[in-house]
């Protein structure tokens, strides 16, 4: 007797229904069930069934539910594998792929092709015939959107795909007046781009032309936000191409300013140097004709591709930690990348790893990819291994929609849908948005060259604007009338704006969220050598000290983590001895006391690298983190600590962000080492040092590099001093060396303290952590401030050599001078390395009248370390450099040789 006989008495649609739910997640069947497809998947090849008996399976299943399965294979192959197969590409022949989707494959024949089958009710049709079920595949998978979302393993979210796509076949079904809208904005972007290729023919511009559906796109995905989801506010991050259009046609940049900006005027600022006009950023508020508001900021950035993505995640955290209380529902990241960028640059996999880690997660960002398949003069088959550039995607398991630059409404349809996944989901998501690029990289270049073929197809291609507006003449949705009115109008603005613009004599730089910064103006250098008051009362920094050495009431935790506590407690109460830890701990208290936010983050922040901090403690019982400092019931101000992924990139880049809309916080960064900045040096070269400058944009980042040679090989040895003294300009950041705990925690409390913001560099100590030298009393942190530079005790009239040092290289020539009794040597601690407080250097040179030699010492290499800056800047007098010889590495492998090289400088010294 036939054992599958029971497979006749059901409704196939039952079977057709358990067996697709089988394909995308097979724990999700009934183990029996499970078993029986298991069994018939055995008994078939790759895509259709053999033939072959296997355990009698397949003779023995009915023939009209085999083909059941068969078509549920098919609907299946659309789903995985149908984005291969779109109508994407408006340029070029798509790559082949096999096998194909062809039914044949599925072991489905022509003569099936009429035969009704229950399996369409898996694509919500109802039962149909093979060929309307082939027909709706064909459009939901194959036409100008292809969708990648079957790798996701969430079965709840595969399902709100596949409901997604099943409505209209995902075809848009736009009203006219949304049609008439997406035509206007398309109208916008070619017209705008034709105007620049007439008025500045060769000037570099980055354009558009060839993806101008991006414009539609954001534009309609941000009135979308608003008008569904209730958004407040977007942060949008992207490279050159298109952001001019994106600018002037979505931001409302006024278009004579631009029009300055390429006729090279001046800025009217004489305190910036400003920047290429497709690197400026612009912040908007937007009120929609329905009264709904957005503020829309477009993030300033340089021309190192992906460089401003984490940048602008860190904008938004910061503003869904301070303006949204945490809502992140409210606010809406962008990052438009590049093809050739996204797949070839490391920064991606960095931003895609911190989107959904507790410190830096956004709620999710949209993802826009224009698509020109081409990197400057490279082939697309020559700027990556895998197949889409878009596949950094499913490293986080997001999905992609690839789309047809030219096909605008489905353009605008696949960034609806990417929207719905983001708001409900809160998670990344793609859009590969294929088009072309018209001319070369910028408008100077010969594209064909390299690319004859690609070129003269784009030469004859008509444009998206044509295409759609021929799309609506078509189905009489407008006429030509009507065309040529809108880019009459359009033209006419334009060419206002222009005349108008010839009467400005200068151009203008807008302040990036200049609303964050309202009370803050931008100083310069003699601002940066004020002192500012940065005194805490004794009784306050006390209660604080309490607090944290102090167990919570019903948390117990480790031994180790309470012996901390009471050497806190011992510091501040018995010893009046506070070393590194316990004075960096006050400084964030006393702030968070008087209502500054404290964000740190970086690789083992939370405890420290050199197990210093100790800010998480974590229940022996619950694991709880706990961090003592936020339970002090007169905080006005909160801390967050987060142990970062291993990235520095990517890190800096979020913390800088943050910084950035955030004034109010003291954002700080801290490497593992030193050394391991210089993966992050982009961040220091393009924003860090230079964002004022180009960009009038003040940022307060705070930046702690461990530095200090122990014997420890040339790696985590130095922080490259020299490398942050080169970026340092006239008045563009601060770069400071503490000796002592009490000047740490000036600095840090100077930093919130005065009424503008630099970036702040800080070479903090390692083995001076615990120096028993290293310390400083309860009193010199409330009743002292930032030194500077910290003269010697010693009798000036006895000294004959001043000794110019830093940083923990002072503790070891102060213990050779105790030890060879030498009065003649006074040790002068800079503790500022830039801005250099020469007046007061110059008081403390005035002090020694029996100097006669001047040096600087230091324990870095000649060509490192602070000697480069120290011959150029302190020029009082005439400086002397004793350091380590000429090298190529930092310092030695063998710890050995590492101290015969540093006894040798310190004898110098001594000489």
């Amino acid at each position: 007797m036939d054992k599958f006989s029971f497979l006749n008495a059901a409704h196939t649609a039952y079977f057709a229904d358990l067996y697709d739910q089988y394909l995308q997640n097979p724990d999700s069947v009934e183990p029996s069930w499970r078993a029986f497809f298991q069994g018939y998947d055995f008994g078939s090849e790759n895509y259709g069934l053999s033939g072959e008996i296997v355990e009698g399976v397949s003779t023995q299943i009915p023939e009209h539910v085999q083909k059941e399965f068969q078509v549920v294979k098919l609907i299946d192959g659309y789903r995985m594998r149908g984005h291969l197969f779109t109508k994407t590409n408006p340029v070029r022949d798509r790559r082949t792929y096999s096998p194909t989707l062809e039914i044949e494959n599925f072991g489905l024949s022509g003569s099936d092709l009429d035969t009704v089958f229950n399996a369409g009710e898996n694509l919500g049709i109802g039962a149909k015939t093979l060929r309307e079920i082939i027909a709706h595949l064909e459009s939901v998978y194959c036409s100008s959107i292809g969708v990648e979302y079957m790798y996701l393993r969430n079965p709840e979210v595969t399902q709100w795909w596949q409901d997604q796509l099943n409505k209209n076949d995902n075809q848009p079904n736009y009203s006219e007046e949304k049609k008439k809208y997406i035509l206007s904005k398309l109208n916008q972007a070619v017209t705008f781009e034709n105007f620049l290729q007439t008025k500045y023919v060769g000037q570099k511009r980055f354009s558009l032309e060839g993806g101008e559906s991006l414009i539609p796109a954001i534009s309609n995905m941000l009135f979308y936000s608003v008008e569904k989801f209730g958004v407040k506010e977007c942060v949008l991050g992207m490279a050159h191409r298109g952001r001019l259009s994106t600018l002037v046609n979505i931001f409302r940049k006024p278009l004579r300013e631009l029009f300055s900006e390429f006729d090279g005027k001046d800025f009217e600022d004489e305190d910036i140097d400003g920047d290429v006009k497709y690197h400026l950023g612009l912040t908007l508020d937007k009120t929609y004709q329905n009264g709904k508001n957005i503020k829309m900021n477009l993030v300033p950035n340089p021309s190192h591709l992906e460089t401003v993505a984490p940048v602008a995640e860190g904008i938004t955290r910061a503003k869904i930690d301070s303006d949204y209380d945490g809502d992140d529902s409210k606010i809406l990241p962008i990052i438009v990348h590049g093809d050739a960028a996204i797949a070839g640059q490391g920064i991606v996999y960095e931003v895609a790893q911190m989107s959904r880690l507790n410190g830096y997660k956004t709620g999710g960002t949209v993802h826009i990819v224009v698509n020109n398949q081409i990197g400057f003069t490279t082939n697309y088959l020559d700027a990556r291994s895998s197949t889409y550039c878009t596949d950094v995607a499913k490293v986080t398991l997001s999905p992609v929609l690839h789309v047809n630059a030219d096909d605008a409404e489905a353009v605008v349809h696949a960034v609806e849908m990417a929207l719905e996944y983001r708001m409900r989901y809160k998670k990344d998501v793609y859009i590969d948005l294929l088009g072309y690029r018209k001319y070369g990289h910028n408008e100077g270049d010969e594209p064909r060259f390299t690319q004859p073929k690609l070129y003269k197809n784009i030469a004859k291609h008509p444009n998206p604007f044509k295409i759609y507006a021929d799309k609506l003449i078509e189905e009489n949705t407008i006429d030509k009338a009507y065309l040529d009115n809108i880019i009459s109008n359009f033209k006419d603005t334009l060419e206002k704006e222009y005349s108008k613009s010839k009467e400005a004599d200068s151009s203008i730089v807008r302040e990036f969220m200049q609303e964050r910064w309202t009370d803050f103006e931008r100083h310069g250098i003699d601002s940066m050598l004020e002192t500012i008051d940065t005194k805490y009362s004794k009784s306050k920094l006390e209660g604080i000290s309490k607090v944290v050495s102090t167990v919570p009431d019903g948390v117990k935790f480790l031994r180790k983590a309470e012996r901390i506590l009471k050497g806190r407690a011992k510091m501040v109460f018995e010893t009046d001895t506070l070393d590194w830890g316990m004075a960096e701990t006050l400084a964030y208290g006393s702030l968070m006391e008087e209502g500054f936010n404290v964000r740190i983050s970086g690789q083992d922040v939370e405890r420290g690298t050199f197990s210093h901090r100790h800010a998480i403690l974590r229940d022996e019982i619950s694991e709880e983190r706990i961090n003592l400092l936020n339970i002090n019931p007169e905080n006005k101000g909160k801390m967050d600590i987060y142990n970062s992924f291993l990235s520095e990139y990517g890190v800096l880049g979020f913390d800088y962000g943050y910084a950035m809309a955030n004034p109010n916080t003291l954002t700080i960064w801290e490497a593992q080492f030193g050394d391991f900045s210089n993966g992050a040096q982009i961040i220091f070269d393009q924003y860090l040092s230079a964002a004022e400058d180009k960009w009038k944009a003040q940022n307060g980042i705070v930046v702690l590099l461990p530095h200090g040679y122990e014997g420890q090989g040339s790696e985590h040895s130095s922080a490259r001093i020299e490398r942050y003294l080169q970026l340092c300009g006239d008045d563009n950041m601060v770069v400071a060396n503490c000796t002592t705990p009490a000047n740490f925690y000036h600095l840090l409390r100077r930093q919130m303290k005065r009424d503008y913001r630099k970036p702040l560099i800080v070479f903090t100590p390692k083995s001076l952590l615990r120096h028993p030298k290293a310390v400083s009393s309860l009193s010199e942190l409330a009743e002292g401030e930032f030194q500077e530079v910290i003269d010697d005790s010693i009798n000036p009239k006895t000294v004959k050599k001043m000794v110019f040092c830093m940083g923990k290289f002072y503790y070891e020539l102060l213990a050779e001078r105790e030890e060879l009794n030498r009065e003649d040597i006074a040790l002068i601690r800079i503790e500022q390395l830039f801005p250099l407080h020469k007046e007061k250097i110059q008081k403390i040179i005035d002090k020694y009248p029996n100097a006669e030699h001047y040096i600087w010492a230091q324990e870095e290499p000649r060509n490192m370390g602070a000697w480069g800056h120290m011959i150029q800047r302190l020029d009082m007098v005439k400086l002397e450099g004793i350091t380590r010889p000429y090298n190529s590495v930092p310092a030695p492998g063998s710890s050995t040789r590492d101290k015969r090289r540093q006894k040798r400088v310190i004898d110098a010294v001594f000489k």
